[in-house]
C-alpha cells in the first residue's frame, strides 16, 4: 500500500472514531466501519495530533495521537529499530476507529533523540520515564499498553517502576520479558553481535537481515524499503547498551500486574520463542494467549484484521473492569 493510501485511510479512521460516544466504552466495529466510509466519501480533513515530550533525562520524544480524548486509549509501544510507523495498519483499521490511538518513537528510534551513551538504554527506568512522559503529553486517563518485542520489556519497565494502577490492560506482542538464551533464538543472539558491528559493511548487511527475520509475510519490495530506511535511522547505541541492562527478568512484574494482559504471538517467530509468551500466560491468571499460524514476529502486521478485531475486544473488555 503507498504512502498516500496509508495516510487517507488513517485519517479516515481517525475521523470515525470522532463518532464514537464516550459514554459505555462497547465499540461497534460495524458501525466504526460504516463511519470510515462516510469519512472517505468527502472531503474531511485528517485528524492527526502531533506532539513532542521531554523524558525525565532531557530525551526528546516524538510522538502522535488520533481519536476522541474521551474513548478508551491505547498506547502503542515499538519494537527494536522500528518506529511509530510500524503501526500505521492499527491506525487505518476501523475495527479500531473507536478508540483513542498514541504511538510515539522510542528513544534512539525515528524522530526522537538519539542519546549517545550506553546508559541512556541500559537503565529500565529510563525506558520507563519515558512512557510516563508520553501519557502525561498525551494526556492518556488509563491507556491499554501494547508492547511489540522490545516494548515489551518497556511496558514491563514502566509496571515495573509506577506500577499499574493507572494502566487498563496490556498487549504483548511477540514481547521480551526476559532476556535469556533459552526464550531468544540463537538468529537473535547473532544479530544482537553482527548489527551493532563497528564493521560498517557487516551492520548494513546484518540491518536487512533483521528487518526480513521479523516477518513470515514478508511485505511489498517498497514496504520494505520504506522500513529499512527507519531501521538504519536507530542508534547503534541502542542495542549495545539495552543488552547491558542489569533488569533482565521482567516475568514477576507482569505477574504481580493486576490488570488482564492478552498475549499475541507469531508461531513462525525466527527471533522470540512462543516459550517466552507461554510463560507470562502460565503466570498470570488473567491473561490469554492469542497464536497466530500465519505469522512471524509481527502477526499485527502479518495478520492485521484479526489482530485488530481482537485488540478491539480486550480494550473494550479492559475497560469495563
Amino acid at each position: 500500500m503507498d504512502h498516500s493510501r496509508r495516510r487517507f485511510l488513517a485519517g479516515a479512521a481517525g475521523l470515525a472514531a470522532l463518532a464514537v460516544q464516550a459514554k459505555g466504552y462497547a465499540v461497534s466495529r460495524a458501525q466504526a466501519a460504516e463511519n470510515a466510509e462516510s469519512v472517505a466519501a468527502g472531503s474531511v480533513p485528517v485528524a492527526r495530533e502531533m506532539f513532542s515530550v521531554r523524558s525525565a533525562d532531557g530525551t526528546l520524544l516524538t510522538g502522535e495521537a488520533q481519536g476522541d480524548p474521551a474513548v478508551p486509549e491505547i498506547l502503542f509501544i515499538h519494537g527494536l529499530r522500528q518506529s511509530r510507523l510500524s503501526w500505521d495498519k492499527q491506525f487505518a483499521d476501523p475495527a479500531l476507529a473507536g478508540f483513542r490511538l498514541v504511538r510515539f518513537d522510542l528513544r534512539g528510534h525515528g524522530d526522537s533523540d538519539k542519546p549517545t551513551a550506553l546508559e541512556a538504554y541500559s537503565d529500565a527506568d529510563r525506558w520507563a520515564e519515558d512512557i510516563a512522559a508520553v501519557i502525561a503529553a498525551a494526556k492518556l486517563r488509563r491507556p491499554v499498553l501494547v508492547g511489540w518485542s522490545l516494548g515489551g520489556y518497556v511496558a514491563g519497565a514502566y509496571l515495573r517502576k509506577y506500577g499499574g494502577s493507572a494502566i487498563a490492560g496490556v498487549n504483548l506482542v511477540d514481547a521480551v520479558t526476559k532476556l535469556s538464551a533459552d526464550l531468544l533464538t540463537a538468529e537473535a543472539a547473532t544479530f544482537t553481535r553482527t548489527t551493532t558491528s563497528h564493521d560498517l559493511a557487516e551492520r548494513t548487511a546484518a540491518t536487512a537481515d533483521f528487518l526480513a527475520a521479523c516477518f513470515h509475510q514478508p511485505p511489498t519490495q517498497i514496504e520494505l524499503q520504506r522500513m529499512l530506511v527507519i531501521n538504519g535511522m536507530t542508534a547503534r547505541a541502542v542495542n549495545e547498551g539495552f543488552v547491558k541492562t542489569a533488569t533482565t527478568d521482567l516475568e514477576p512484574v507482569f505477574k504481580a500486574y493486576a490488570g488482564p494482559i492478552l498475549l499475541t504471538h507469531g508461531v513462525h517467530d525466527r527471533l522470540v520463542r512462543l516459550a517466552m509468551s507461554e510463560r507470562i500466560s502460565a503466570l498470570h491468571p488473567d491473561s490469554r494467549l492469542s497464536v497466530y499460524d500465519n505469522s512471524g514476529h509481527s502477526p499485527f502486521y502479518e495478520e492485521p484484521a484479526r489482530y485488530g478485531r481482537e485488540l478491539a475486544v480486550f480494550v473494550t473488555t479492559a475497560n469495563k473492569g
